[in-house]
């Protein structure tokens, strides 16, 4: 039975893909550097800070497949962001690369494109534009992921999430919203997949409104189910505060604030 480990498991997605896993014929490893839940029949739980590198080794010990959700899932200091989203995920294919684990889906983020504008169509072979230090540290992990890669055969998906929650609540969302089904789905195309190589995917459903063209992750075979459009009308949905979030794909983070490294932010890894 093959061993899967989520970082981040006590985050929105990582709690997601905890529920939706369950049912699937595999063992779950769930880390998070807060405090789970308790573990049910075939939950293995692992409180773990993705900065420590000892503690990581331990982690990924035994995994087949890991599923890279940790780190601080918003804009926030550089020096926090160094140590949760760019040093955590460094150790975590490192210690991939010692322990023989041979597959990652990395979340990475639209954030890593963000400072396109509405309306232009990027793919994933155009150049990352990251409109925060968040999205710095997305792109940083793509990189990171292809080095592993090339080098040491350690295949990847840059899945680059755009919105995913249960419902849209913002314009932006029109183009960026991707449902927990079509998401979940797609973590189960990476895990099943025969040969997945490299692979840099944007995780969006299918949206009329659309920035995104994935066609060249084709040979993937995720095909997303659901559309926001169904909720279009029926939402009343926020709109953007300030001109250059309604230009650019990235929104409100292209207006974020230079943060001071004294401040303090939430950690989920």
């Amino acid at each position: 039975m093959a061993r899967i480990l989520i970082t981040g498991a006590a985050g929105a997605l990582g709690s997601l893909l905890r529920s939706r896993m369950k049912q699937w014929p595999v063992t779950l490893r769930l880390s998070d550097v807060a405090k789970l839940s308790d573990a049910q029949v075939g939950e293995e739980l692992v409180q773990c800070d993705l900065v420590d590198m000892a503690a990581v080794l331990t982690l990924v010990e035994g995994c087949d497949f890991i599923v890279h959700l940790g780190g601080i899932a918003n804009e926030n200091s550089f020096e926090n962001i160094l140590n949760a989203n760019i040093i955590g995920t460094y150790n975590i294919y490192e210690a991939a690369r010692r322990a023989g684990v041979k597959r990652i889906l990395f979340a990475s983020s639209n954030h890593a494109t963000g400072a396109y504008e509405v309306g232009q169509t990027v793919d994933t072979a155009m150049p990352l534009r990251p409109d925060s230090f968040y999205g710095v540290s997305k792109g940083f992990g793509e990189v990171l992921a292809r080095y592993y890669y090339d080098k040491y055969g350690i295949e990847s998906a840059c899945v680059r999430i755009g919105s995913c929650f249960a419902l849209p609540t913002e314009k932006r969302m029109l183009a960026t919203w991707m449902s927990y089904d079509d998401f979940t789905n797609l973590v189960k195309c990476v895990f099943e997949i025969e040969e997945l190589g490299f692979q840099t995917i944007y995780g969006v459903s299918d949206n009329a409104k659309n920035w995104w063209d994935n066609r060249l992750a084709a040979d993937l075979g995720w095909q997303p189910k659901d559309s926001v459009d169904s909720y279009a009308t029926d939402l009343s949905l926020k709109e953007d505060e300030t001109e250059i979030a309604a230009r650019l794909q990235g929104g409100a983070y292209n207006t974020a604030g230079h943060f001071d490294d004294g401040d303090s932010g939430a950690r989920t890894s």
